[in-house]
């Protein structure tokens, strides 16, 4: 970790020099709070989800509705995390804002969309529910990797005994 003005920060993961408002596929995976399981339960292999879960699957998918220059591709929604492949499609730029382009178009806004989505449906059900800042994310550059990464969504619930998001074990404490 680096020092800026006295304290300690989180190195960015983001690609140095990468317009994220540009065309692409990225990979990003968004976690809970304290990895909490807010999301549901993997039983047999397979996600079921819970009221919130539902809620994430569901604003997953509503994704292009809100920012219609993205589209959504495999998507995973697991116990304390969601993964998923946004893409951005070529596009005109209208004007440049800066030297990466409008901040209101690119992969940040539609991820921050996407968090006060969940947020907002969660609060609306009355729903416990917090996401931990940040996300991470990774440029697909090739077909290969976009196949490999796609496989590993797909088939993330069946590995969840040993998935590195899976610390603790911390299930949602329900309140009777």
């Amino acid at each position: 970790m680096a020092m800026y003005k006295d304290k300690y920060r989180v190195e960015t993961t983001r690609l140095p020099g990468w317009d994220y408002s540009s065309h692409g596929y990225y990979f990003v995976t968004i976690c809970t709070k304290g990895h909490v399981h807010y999301f549901g339960d993997i039983v047999g292999g397979e996600m079921t989800l819970s009221d919130v879960g539902r809620v994430a699957c569901d604003c997953w998918a509503a994704i292009p509705a809100h920012f219609p220059f993205a589209v959504v591709d495999e998507s995973v929604v697991m116990p304390n995390h969601v993964h998923g492949i946004v893409i951005i499609p070529p596009h005109e730029r209208a004007s440049q804002s800066g030297k990466f382009g409008s901040q209101s178009r690119n992969l940040g806004s539609i991820i921050r969309g996407y968090k006060v989505g969940v947020k907002k449906g969660a609060i609306e059900r009355g729903l416990m529910f917090d996401w931990q800042p940040r996300f991470y994310e990774h440029v697909i550059r090739s077909g290969e990797s976009l196949g490999k990464i796609r496989n590993y969504i797909v088939t993330n619930p069946q590995r969840w005994e040993t998935d590195e998001y899976n610390v603790g074990h911390r299930p949602l404490q329900r309140h009777l």
